[in-house]
């Protein structure tokens, strides 16, 4: 295998030489004959000639095939004729040389034939490979429409949907205005809440006060008609009816601070509702 190998290399090298020394076409073909033949001991055809040379017609090689055997026996016979040779060794040389002569012919005509079918052949391929290549390019040239429609499609599409979402930011910026202005009131009522519960302590620490100064007058007041019962029966009831109204009045106040409390937590509710609803639509 490794021969084989460097037997092509080498033949590949002598190729290139010659192709640097014959510009012609068919001296080219009649060198490569000469060394297939005389160096490599490789009997040259058609077909062998074209796969190292690649150069031309493909009738070139041919022609330099059937002119390279032409020369070849005219140049075979002169040597058999020399006057100097014996009559035997002329005839041997000379029925050698025919018999060459003839099996090179022979070998360049199935070749030359073997050449032509596999040209042919090829033709038939290229024509194929034409028709499939227009083929695929018709259906390309269909993909191509078809995806250039796509693409004004999609760019209808992107630009539909750029203008969704132009409106879309907008009613978000809307909405997140409305929404921190919805905190805002929301943190005003927050903070009015609180007020409300301070007062609302305030005035029941009052209330506490006032109804614990009212128990210590009260016991005072006990103690001093465990005194004088008959004398301050009289004030007694005054004070009575003065703690009644004292606590009546307690219980209003305290009524009406539970009814301001009631109104503003209702306020508050709503107000988280009203909030609720706009995150939700945000």
């Amino acid at each position: 295998m490794t021969t084989e190998i460097t037997h092509e290399a080498a033949l590949s090298r002598d190729i290139e030489a010659l192709r640097e020394r014959f510009t012609q076409t068919q001296e080219l073909y009649r060198e490569v004959c000469a060394l297939l033949f005389f160096r490599y001991g490789i009997t040259p055809t058609a077909n062998k000639l074209y796969q190292l040379v690649r150069k031309g017609s493909m009738s070139a090689p041919a022609d330099a095939l059937t002119k390279f055997w032409g020369d070849l026996r005219d140049k075979s016979r002169t040597r058999v004729e020399h006057p100097d040779l014996p009559d035997a060794l002329k005839n041997v040389a000379g029925e050698l040389i025919a018999t060459l002569w003839t099996n090179a012919q022979a070998a360049a005509q199935e070749s030359l034939t073997t050449y032509r079918a596999e040209a042919q052949e090829t033709a038939l391929q290229a024509k194929a490979a034409v028709v499939a290549a227009e083929a695929e390019r018709d259906v390309e040239r269909l993909t191509v429409q078809r995806i250039r429609s796509e693409l004004e499609q999609a760019g209808i599409q992107i630009s539909t949907q750029r203008k969704v979402l132009a409106v879309a930011e907008e009613t978000s910026t809307s909405l997140q205005l409305r929404l921190d202005e919805a905190k805002h009131d929301n943190a005003a009522l927050q903070r009015q809440l609180e007020d409300a519960r301070r007062e609302f302590t305030v005035e029941l620490d009052k209330l506490r006060a006032a109804a614990q100064l009212a128990e210590e007058r009260s016991r005072s007041t006990e103690k001093r008609m465990l005194l004088d019962m008959d004398r301050e029966r009289t004030a007694s009831a005054r004070l009575q009816k003065e703690l009644d109204a004292l606590s009546a009045a307690s219980l209003r106040t305290a009524d009406e601070h539970r009814q301001e409390l009631n109104l503003l937590q209702q306020t508050l509710g709503d107000s988280r509702q009203k909030n609720g609803q706009l995150e939700g639509t945000l």
